[in-house]
């Protein structure tokens, strides 16, 4: 195997799906790609095949037998990550990487033989380990989250730099102010989606061209606060009783419609086919409340200049202010005010929609994002040292 230097990229995740963290790995990898960085991607033996230049793909997990991973924690996941463990440790003896990018608990592992290796280590947070492990009971005792917490420090100490999504920054820092530390403003550029297919879908979805849509996109795991805005329907129909609400992201793979039509409920579609459900929305919502990560479907709600009820929470406000959203307090109530807020005042909400996309297309472009990607993988810039993103 050649001895050239490369970048080493771990995502102990499937690769690629159209999820949240295999698409912020792929626009990483495209960015590298596009500046001819050579690049070898560790990952796991599921997902679909991305072919980029310079782009060498490695996978793991095969003789498990193991065909899909659900988000989250599991014991598969487990057995992948193993698995990937001893094939990171195989290409670092076999290669000269000049920087590692480990993503979420992949950093354990790359930071451990990182620093044997004298290799910089970047490790890309996508969300805090203690919170995401919350969900589970046994992981919601004191004595087991202290473990968490201490192994969370033990990661953030050991790295070379930090890249986290947004909201995260003043927990990295609060660990460790030494440490490098990013936020990423993830890439978000619209394409206009011609009125006819935006038609053609209300027609599959049998939605009247009378009826506002309120939509979601997203998984529909408890953190993301979906609960809220289903129990924000009634409240919502009571004042715009034609108001149809569209949740894309369910997980059990066929369309369910609900309440007498009120409620439609989507399988996950692809990246590319999103753009039409936006296109459609009258109002997009995100009600997350616990995560102190920002949803990457944030940046894509702001592209598409349609105006956006989110909950008033620090994630959210790392790119929200009032002026470029309706932000409400986590309650199923406020979340339904904010909603006929925006229904019941269309020039308003205009307003709030086109301060969205100009901000993203001022601040979320492609080009933006690839120098940061750029300057957090320029072996110069890595370093144990403050620095604030611009």
């Amino acid at each position: 195997m050649s001895k050239q230097t490369r970048t080493l990229i771990v995502a102990p995740q499937p690769f690629y799906e159209d999820r949240g963290t295999p698409i912020a790995v792929r626009q990483v990898l495209e960015a590298l790609s596009e500046d001819g960085r050579q690049v070898d991607l560790l990952t796991y033996a599921i997902g679909q095949k991305v072919d980029l230049p310079g782009l060498r793909t490695f996978r793991v997990g095969k003789i498990f037998g193991i065909g899909d991973v659900p988000i989250g924690f599991s014991f598969r996941k487990v057995l992948l990550d193993i698995a990937l463990t001893a094939a990171l440790w195989r290409l670092l003896r076999q290669n000269r990487y000049d920087c590692i990018h480990a993503v979420e608990e992949a950093a354990f592992p790359a930071a451990f033989f990182g620093r044997r290796r004298g290799i910089p280590v970047i490790y890309d947070m996508q969300a805090s380990l203690p919170e995401q492990m919350r969900e589970f009971s046994l992981c919601r005792t004191k004595g087991v989250h202290r473990i968490l917490r201490a192994f969370e420090r033990w990661l953030i100490h050991n790295v070379d730099t930090v890249v986290c999504s947004a909201g995260l920054d003043p927990l990295v820092r609060s660990i460790d102010p030494t440490v490098r530390v990013q936020e990423w403003r993830f890439s978000s550029e619209w394409a206009d989606v011609p009125p006819e297919d935006v038609r053609t879908l209300r027609r599959e979805l049998d939605i009247t061209e009378a009826s506002p849509i309120v939509l979601y996109c997203g998984n529909f795991e408890p953190y993301q606060g979906v609960s809220k805005l289903t129990d924000a329907l009634p409240h919502v129909l009571k004042e715009i009783p034609e108001a149809v609400f569209v949740l894309v992201g369910a997980s059990n793979g066929a369309k369910q419609t609900k309440d007498a039509g009120r409620l439609i409920q989507i399988p996950r579609q692809p990246k590319q086919a999103i753009r039409r459900y936006l296109a459609m929305a009258d109002v997009l919502v995100s009600p997350r409340e616990s995560c102190s990560n920002l949803p990457l479907k944030v940046f894509e709600y702001m592209a598409s200049g349609r105006p956006i009820v989110a909950t008033d929470s620090p994630c959210h406000r790392t790119v929200l202010d009032d002026g470029l959203a309706v932000l409400v307090q986590p309650t199923p109530e406020a979340v339904a005010r904010g909603i006929v807020k925006v229904l019941k005042n269309r020039a308003e909400a205009e307003l709030l929609g086109k301060a969205a996309q100009t901000y993203a297309k001022e601040n979320l472009n492609h080009q933006a994002f690839k120098a940061a990607v750029l300057a957090i993988h320029s072996r110069g810039a890595i370093g144990r040292r403050v620095e604030r993103l611009v």
